[in-house]
């Protein structure tokens, strides 16, 4: 037990020092899919117990269009495939979280943006630099849309400053959990 509170301990505290360095922005640190199998539910907590923001538990509560699911699309195929995708989750039973696209490229965002208001919630924008991610914030302000915009990839200590000051939503990165190191708790007793 005693590992598991040192484990738990130390994704907290690191969740706290990425929210910390974001203070001031409007950007939401937040924990992915990236976590110790069959941990993943305390894992989550710990990353909400240092202000983190969980993404999604799980394939059940939410909906991640992925770039390999649209690889090999044209731009101008992507729009109705998505407009398809999202309609046909959001159909499904449950309590849908949210429905999420991830694209690597401003001209996906621009097929994203155009699409009807309220299909998409959120979009992730995958390895995008800060230049990239200033324009998409443009993008989506200028089109309106409330849409999130959520960057991912390669986020590190010294890096998320500079990606929450681009005006993004979320950031979202795997090390909460993945690169964690353990705090040292020891459990002393007196005899």
């Amino acid at each position: 037990m005693l590992n598991l509170v040192s484990r738990m301990s130390g994704i907290a505290s690191r969740t706290q020092s990425f929210v910390g360095l974001v203070e001031g922005t409007k950007a939401k640190i937040c924990d992915t899919r990236k976590t110790t199998p069959g941990h993943r539910l305390i894992e989550k907590y710990a990353v909400r117990c240092g202000g983190g923001t969980t993404h999604r538990i799980g394939l059940c509560d939410a909906v991640l269009i992925k770039d390999n699911h649209i690889a090999g699309l044209s731009d101008a195929q992507l729009g109705a495939k998505l407009e398809q995708a999202a309609t046909r989750a959001r159909e499904g039973d449950g309590d849908l979280w949210f429905v999420q696209v991830e694209v690597d490229r401003l001209s996906q965002l621009g097929r994203v943006l155009a699409l009807p208001i309220g299909l998409i919630d959120m979009v992730l924008l995958d390895n995008m630099d800060c230049d990239l991610l200033t324009k998409a914030v443009k993008m989506r302000d200028d089109s309106r849309s409330s849409m999130l915009l959520e960057a991912s990839g390669g986020v590190t200590i010294e890096t998320v400053i500079e990606i929450a000051r681009t005006g993004i939503d979320r950031i979202s990165i795997g090390g909460l959990t993945h690169q964690a190191v353990s705090l040292d708790i020891g459990l002393d007793t007196l005899a």
